[in-house]
């Protein structure tokens, strides 16, 4: 096998989205409509410039989100998620009903976690 294809072979073991921490908080924020850059940012809150421009260049590479640049002055510069964009968000809709529905149970076991220190609990195994 050539080193071509090995990696070739290895890429597609990876992930087709490999989400950072603002991934779907931008797809989510694009929902329903085109949004210029200082829009999401505004929207996002605690965000950098810096990652917000490269998470949308990141899923415009991807094809979740397409950019649209007027030419006037200022530049405007337009983003909205794409047909794949949208099928994510459906994946980011699931992420967000999961938390809704296990928060309770999520909040229980960090709380016994810190109780804990972080020492996992002791369980006796009989080998018999």
């Amino acid at each position: 096998m050539s080193a071509l294809s090995a990696s070739h072979e290895a890429e597609e073991d990876r992930l087709v989205v490999k989400p950072g921490k603002w991934t779907l908080v931008v797809v989510m924020q694009l929902r329903s409509e085109t949004r210029r850059f200082s829009e999401l940012r505004r929207g996002i809150g605690d965000i950098s410039q810096k990652t917000l421009t490269i998470t949308l260049r990141e899923l415009e590479r991807d094809g979740f989100v397409s950019r649209t640049i007027f030419p006037t002055i200022p530049p405007r510069v337009d983003y909205e998620l794409t047909a794949l964009g949208q099928e994510l968000l459906q994946l980011a809709d699931g992420w967000r009903q999961f938390a809704a529905r296990n928060r309770v149970a999520v909040e229980a076991a960090r709380h016994r976690f810190d109780l804990a220190a972080g020492e996992p609990a002791i369980r006796l195994v009989s080998s018999s």
